[in-house]
């Protein structure tokens, strides 16, 4: 189910689900190109995602996944791409490529990056998930939006 344009494998899920990991084994064993659309957005910005979202806000950075979604769509061919959480919203993103949305639980993310070697850092790097209400709320609202975004679950 491979989309024939591009051949791109995408990767959405809620934050902390594995993507890049996933996304790593993947590249590693079909030595395909990989990308992660948050380094794209830091290396763009030349700061980290926390810090954008901390000085300019969640709509600005929601505006440079925009961005960046346009530019795969233009220029990126078979490739395995993992994204940020939100990133399932850009309105491109069946254009991009092939999604697989990787599907867990609430509680099954937050045991998986508490269990992490560098869990402090896993969990740091993302801003969402400071209030734990606030983000399962996230996470619920979300579920279906990415089931419905996906080819692949």
């Amino acid at each position: 189910m491979l989309n024939p344009k591009s051949k791109n494998i995408v990767f959405i899920g809620f934050m902390g689900v594995g993507k890049g990991t996933i996304a790593r084994a993947l590249i590693k064993k079909t030595k395909r190109m990989g990308l992660d659309t948050d380094d794209l957005i830091e290396s763009m910005e030349n700061r980290k995602i926390k810090e954008i979202f901390e000085s300019d806000g969640e709509a600005y950075f929601r505006k440079l996944e925009k961005k960046t979604a346009k530019w795969l769509e233009k220029n990126v061919k078979n490739a395995v791409i993992s994204t940020g959480g939100g990133f399932f919203k850009v309105a491109n993103l069946e254009k991009i490529g092939t999604v697989v949305y990787l599907k867990s639980s609430f509680e099954g993310i937050l045991k998986r990056l508490q269990e992490h070697e560098n869990a402090e850092l896993k969990l740091a790097k993302r801003p969402l998930l400071a209030d734990l209400d606030r983000a399962q709320a996230l996470f619920d609202e979300r579920a279906s939006l990415y089931e419905a975004k996906a080819d692949i679950i």
